[in-house]
């Protein structure tokens, strides 16, 4: 006949430390998982470890109990970046950009430089069906504004 043993639960185990470390790491690996910055197909992970150091006499045992979260990494932001050396100074330079290249001009720029307003088409001078411009439109030589 089998002798039962007297066990502790894993819930009682370290006066509740353990359940309040899973439960903290069940937190974590959710809020991870609804973050959109976080790659949605990555493995999450949530590792208890329960490590046990015995005496000699076996009779008493030091027990470690930790508990670890393996999360998907934050995705990285990505940005465009002009590099280059400034052939009047020599000085090597580094500069971030959005949509524009560096130092091209964009309409508002030029128009606040100029005070010369462009001109856009609406709906009505455009053919939806061919795209075509039905209108005449001022065209601006981005090149001789640049050197205004």
């Amino acid at each position: 006949m089998e002798e039962k043993m007297n066990l502790l639960s894993l819930k009682d185990l370290a006066n509740g430390a353990l359940q309040e470390k899973a439960d903290a790491a069940m937190r974590k690996v959710l809020e991870n998982m609804q973050d959109p910055n976080t790659p949605w197909k990555n493995k999450r992970q949530i590792n208890i470890k329960i490590a046990f150091v015995q005496n000699e006499g076996r009779d008493d045992a030091a027990v470690e109990v930790s508990v670890d979260t393996k999360l998907a990494p934050v995705s990285p932001v990505v940005t465009r970046m002009a590099i280059g050396k400034d052939l009047m100074s020599g000085k090597t330079y580094a500069q971030e950009y959005g949509r524009q290249i560096r130092g091209q001009m964009s309409l508002d720029e030029y128009s606040a430089q100029t005070g010369t307003a462009y001109q856009q088409t609406d709906e009505e001078s455009v053919d939806t069906e061919t795209g075509e411009i039905l209108s005449e439109t001022k065209v601006i030589d981005m090149r001789k504004a640049a050197g205004s």
